[in-house]
């Protein structure tokens, strides 16, 4: 297990790993059976992603907005006296045109040969209101002692978004620094082992996924083939409760 040290400015921002809340921004908790709506913690792919780094939380008592209205934005927000110690205040700060930043403060310390990556929280897709923060993708190296600010990008026109006390604001995960893969064709033999293992599985869909098949209210056929065939793979180990894995 490789170790993330971090180091608080503001005690609030405190970093946690991520967990599917539902109810909540990864939807209801509705069974996998005929005449449910599909639900984003149903998604095996889109709840290992989520699920897969660290969030951090809005740490001000404040709510704050940022609107859209006649191709400029604008930010609100009363966030008081500034505080003792020497951050800028208040926390945001237009950033160019269409961005702005959120003072951070934040130290995080992968080990050696790793990067923090900071993108969008898993919320913001999930979002129907269209209020959540979008954070802009980032990359910060190792060596760099200090996250001090982050960028957002502003809503768009006629838009709002919401920060609201204890709400994540983005995802990091720490990945290797150096991008060490090259895109290559497969050779013949390679696409036609994929091809035969692509394959077989469609053809087993019937008995892998048979007692787990069930239509969604929108008419969507589901089973829980790709959950089965990962639990198996990972030796048993994957989880298919309700914080979230699926079809």
């Amino acid at each position: 297990m490789r170790r993330v040290k971090f180091r608080l400015i503001e005690p609030r921002l405190d970093p946690r790993p991520i967990r599917l809340r539902s109810p909540g921004w990864a939807g209801e908790p509705q069974p996998r059976a005929d005449g449910s709506h599909e639900q984003p913690w149903h998604c095996t792919p889109f709840s290992e992603m989520a699920k897969y780094g660290a969030e951090i939380v809005y740490p001000y008592d404040q709510e704050m907005r940022v609107s859209t209205r006649d191709g400029r934005y604008s930010i609100a927000g009363d966030f008081g006296p500034p505080p003792a110690d020497d951050r800028s205040w208040p926390p945001f700060r237009p950033f160019g045109e269409g961005f702005y930043t959120f003072q951070l403060l934040l130290d995080l310390k992968p080990e050696q040969g790793f990067a923090t990556r900071i993108d969008p929280h898993p919320r913001f897709f999930t979002d129907s209101t269209d209020t959540t923060p979008l954070a802009v993708p980032a990359l910060i190296r190792n060596w760099w002692p200090m996250i001090y600010f982050m960028v957002f990008k502003a809503p768009p026109e006629g838009g709002t978004h919401i920060f609201r006390p204890g709400e994540p604001m983005a995802q990091f995960s720490f990945v290797p620094e150096e991008p060490d893969f090259v895109l290559e064709p497969m050779t013949e033999d390679e696409a036609a082992e994929r091809e035969l293992h692509s394959r077989r599985i469609y053809e087993s869909r019937s008995t892998l996924g048979a007692d787990s098949q069930w239509l969604s209210s929108t008419n969507t056929v589901f089973d829980a083939t790709y959950r089965r065939l990962h639990g198996a793979l990972r030796g048993g180990a994957a989880k298919n409760a309700d914080e979230g894995s699926d079809d």
